[in-house]
C-alpha cells in the first residue's frame, strides 16, 4: 500500500533531499583534477573560443589560485599543466604565464569570500545574447538555478586586464552567482568547482533557449514563487556534485588524459 501519495509537497522535498545525501556519492578528484575536468567539459559544451576565457579556483593559501596557462585551449588543460599564481599573477608553481585577464578574478575573490571557483568564457550563444545588450531571462524550470541569480553589466568596460575592470565587474556581480557581460561573455561563480562548472554549462543553455524563444515570440515570465522554489530545489551541493560527476564521466570518454 502506498504511503506517500497523501503527503504535502514540502515534506516530499525534504524526504528527497535526505535521500540525496545518502545515495549520491561525492567524487574523490583533487581540485586540480576537477579544474582540468571542468575545462574539458566546457570545451565539449561549446565554451571554446580559442584562447579566450579563464577558470580559477582558490589555492592552498590565501591570495593564491589555480588557473590555466596562456597558450593552451580548454581541450589541452590537464591537472599537471595548471598554474598556481598569486594576486599579482606571479607564478608560484608551474611553467608558463597566466592569462593577464585573470586580474579581475582577484577582485571577485576579495569581494566574495563565499566564492571558491570562477569561470569566465565566451560561448557562442552567451556572446550572441551579449551583443543585444539585454539581460538573461529565466523562464524555464531547468534554468531556474540562475533565476534572480544572474546580474547584468550593460556597459562594456573594455579588455579586462586592468584593475578598473576588476572593480566594475565585481561590483556589478554583487551577491549573484553569475553575470552576463554585454559585448563580452559570461562569468559564473561557485562555492565549489562543481557548482561553478554546472552553472557555466547552464548559462550557455539558457542563452541559447532565450535566443530561440525571442526568435519565435515574446517570452512569458514564470511565477516568481515557483521559480524560487525550483532555484532552491536544484541548487544544492549534492545536485551540483551529481551533475558534475555525470558531465565528467561523459567527458572522460574522450579526454582521459586531463587527470594526469
Amino acid at each position: 500500500m502506498a504511503e506517500t501519495l497523501a503527503l504535502p509537497k514540502d515534506q516530499l522535498i525534504q524526504q528527497a533531499l535526505v535521500q540525496m545525501k545518502t545515495n549520491l556519492a561525492d567524487n574523490t578528484w583533487s581540485d586540480r583534477q576537477k579544474l582540468a575536468l571542468t575545462c574539458r567539459i566546457l570545451f565539449e559544451g561549446g565554451h571554446d573560443s580559442g584562447l579566450a576565457g579563464q577558470i580559477t579556483a582558490r589555492g592552498p593559501t590565501p591570495g593564491t589560485y589555480y588557473t590555466q596557462q596562456l597558450g593552451l585551449g580548454f581541450d589541452e588543460i590537464s591537472a599537471g599543466n595548471l598554474l598556481l599564481v598569486d594576486e599579482d599573477l606571479k607564478v608560484l608553481h608551474g611553467s608558463g604565464m597566466p592569462n593577464p585577464a585573470n586580474r579581475f578574478h582577484s577582485w571577485v575573490y576579495r569581494a566574495r569570500p563565499d566564492v571558491n571557483c570562477i569561470i569566465h568564457t565566451h560561448p557562442v550563444h552567451v556572446a550572441a545574447l551579449s551583443m543585444l545588450e539585454v539581460p538573461l531571462v529565466i523562464s524555464h524550470m531547468d534554468l531556474c538555478p540562475l533565476y534572480d541569480d544572474c546580474a547584468f553589466l550593460k556597459t562594456w568596460p573594455g579588455v579586462p586586464v586592468g584593475n578598473e575592470e576588476g572593480e566594475i565587474i565585481s561590483k556589478a556581480l554583487g551577491d549573484k552567482r553569475a553575470i552576463l557581460l554585454s559585448h563580452h561573455g559570461q562569468l559564473v561563480t561557485g562555492a565549489s568547482i562543481e557548482e561553478a562548472c554546472v552553472l557555466a554549462v547552464l548559462i550557455e543553455r539558457a542563452a541559447k533557449m532565450q535566443l530561440l524563444a525571442m526568435a519565435a515570440g515574446e517570452i512569458t515570465p514564470i511565477p516568481p514563487a515557483l521559480a524560487k522554489e525550483a532555484h532552491d530545489w536544484i541548487s544544492t551541493p549534492k545536485r551540483h556534485g551529481a551533475a558534475f560527476n555525470y558531465y565528467a564521466r561523459r567527458s572522460l570518454r574522450e579526454h582521459s588524459d586531463c587527470l594526469s
